[in-house]
């Protein structure tokens, strides 16, 4: 196939993209046998009239294509990459821990290999966990084995569901494919705002999962990783606990992928000698501005014509080091009660496939390094996060969020009185300054770079815009450390990967990630 760019209108069909090539390239549009998009993005450069920039791969004859590759500057080659794997004889049944993306994919390509996996998910399936979330939304009863960061699908299953996809490989395409296929739709494999929806995920994370099961694996959930088992470096079994039972795995390898927020299993692996490092992460408040307000400053004259509702990504680089920057925005969405602990708070974001919430959202985060850190020890910035959330907890009550108004944290002064945005926050928000709870370089950075933002993207500035935090769960603040392999350094049979490992950021770094190491193990099965 060749591939090629090219601009198009914004409404559009097959026979507009055929017309397109033909007027960049010497090829006739009943030339092409075969068109596909590979990427899409929006394009609000025309004045009044929106478009999209989109990279093509089309089909030929072989002559013609040989001919058309010779234009270099304006068409190259596309070869599409699979992912092979071929059945492998496994001495025991691989152990998955953890059925996000990371576990769920890792699952899914065992399967494919024959090794009919176990896995252990300590949360509960996604019907039962969607009861748990409500439970906690509307009364605060949280469960801190079930909840929005812990259970079937990950915590991206109540973040929207972002995919972020960029250049495709043979690991991305797979992703994109089994999404589709367990319900998402297509364009979700070329479009740079992809997204799944949390009102969809649920369905499609249970096709996946069916899917997964009947390749041979079993799932038990509500079961807590105990005990890892080493004998002269290497793993011989595994211990979980399911209500009051403990049981034993026999297994020779073990796929960690627990998520970001599991901390409890940090700190054991830790003590259990596990090498790990401390990584940076973000800390910051979700903002809320009115959806119609962020379409309007965004699409401007375009506004009325585009269906999809805006959104936008913003980073500044303070003369302190530090960088500012949107994270996990989401349009037309609201802010989640995200803690996964007893007695702290934390928020995330999520949309709804439509994406027709009154506000729009997105996390601004401030950059924080390990020497922010209290210590040298690789918990330091877990560490950093609890003392956060905590203090955050003991502001408020029965797990209200501490909000400002933007006006009011750029003239660093307290909150009195909501303006014209009202948070979305579910359990509700009380007026407290965010220095009350989080180090004041935040809020100190955040005002510093409205400026920059509101250069940017006009209008950005809003003074009644509402900011809620902490948000601190950007993304795990340890490294497991690995080999070439993907083992754990030191510990042969054991993968950690995923974001939880600190290799990931998102639903589609975090599924590609557990796929390499499933095709680690795999390799490694074929070699002994």
């Amino acid at each position: 196939m060749i591939k090629t760019d090219v601009v198009i209108p914004y409404r559009y069909n097959e026979n507009t993209l055929k017309e397109k090539i033909s007027e960049k390239l010497p090829v006739n549009s009943s030339e092409i046998s075969e068109i596909q998009i590979l990427k899409r993005s929006l394009d609000l450069s025309v004045g009044g009239e929106p478009k999209y920039k989109v990279q093509l791969a089309f089909s030929l004859d072989g002559e013609r294509e040989k001919g058309i590759l010779k234009i270099r500057k304006k068409a190259s080659l596309y070869e599409k990459e699979h992912l092979l794997v071929t059945p492998s004889v496994f001495a025991t049944r691989p152990v998955v821990v953890g059925f996000g993306p990371a576990g769920i994919f890792a699952a899914l390509l065992l399967c494919e290999a024959g090794a009919c996996p176990i896995i252990l998910e300590r949360g509960l399936d996604v019907d039962e966990r969607e009861k748990k979330i409500k439970l906690f939304e509307t009364l605060g009863i949280l469960d801190t084995e079930c909840n929005v960061q812990f259970g079937e699908g990950g915590a991206g299953t109540y973040s929207d569901g972002k995919l972020k996809f960029g250049a495709m490989n043979k690991y991305k395409e797979k992703i994109a494919l089994e999404f589709i296929s367990a319900g998402a739709d297509e364009d979700i494999s070329y479009s740079t705002t992809a997204h799944l929806g949390t009102d969809k995920l649920p369905g499609i994370i249970k096709n996946i999962r069916e899917k997964i099961k009947a390749l041979g694996a079993d799932i038990i959930y509500g079961a807590r990783l105990e005990k890892i088992n080493i004998k002269d470096g290497k793993l011989f079994s595994v211990e979980y606990r399911k209500g009051s039972d403990t049981v034993t795995l026999e297994a020779d390898s073990l796929i960690l992928a627990t998520g970001h927020s599991a901390r409890d299993t940090v700190r054991y692996l830790y003590d259990l000698g596990m090498p790990l490092a401390s990584k940076g992460f973000g800390i910051g408040m979700r903002i809320e501005h009115p959806r119609e307000y962020i379409n309007k400053i965004i699409y401007k004259d375009s506004l009325g014509q585009i269906e999809e509702t805006a959104s936008y990504h913003l980073v500044s680089h303070l003369a302190s080091g530090r960088s500012v920057y949107s994270f996990c925005m989401c349009p037309g969405g609201s802010v989640v009660a995200a803690t996964s602990t007893a007695n702290g708070i934390v928020t995330n974001g999520m949309s709804e496939h439509a994406r027709m919430g009154d506000n729009s959202n997105s996390a601004l985060l401030v950059s924080f390094t390990p020497a922010d850190f209290s210590s040298e020890s690789p918990l330091s910035g877990i560490e950093l996060q609890e003392k956060i959330e905590r203090a955050a907890f003991g502001l408020t009550d029965s797990y209200k969020a501490p909000a400002i108004r933007l006006c009011d944290l750029v003239e660093k002064s307290k909150s009195l009185a909501l303006g014209g945005v009202s948070p979305s926050y579910s359990r509700g928000v009380e007026l407290i300054h965010p220095n009350e709870y989080m180090p004041s370089v935040v809020s100190e950075s955040i005002s510093e770079a409205m400026s920059d933002f509101d250069g940017w993207l006009s209008g950005f500035y809003y003074g009644d815009a509402v900011l809620t935090g902490p948000e601190t769960r950007t993304t795990s603040p340890i490294r497991i450390l690995r080999s070439e392999g993907l083992e754990v350094l030191g510990f042969s049979g054991i993968y950690a990967a995923g974001e939880g490992a600190g290799y990931a950021g998102g639903i589609v770094s975090s599924a590609e990630d557990g796929l390499k190491c499933a095709e680690a193990l795999i390799e490694k099965y074929k070699k002994m």
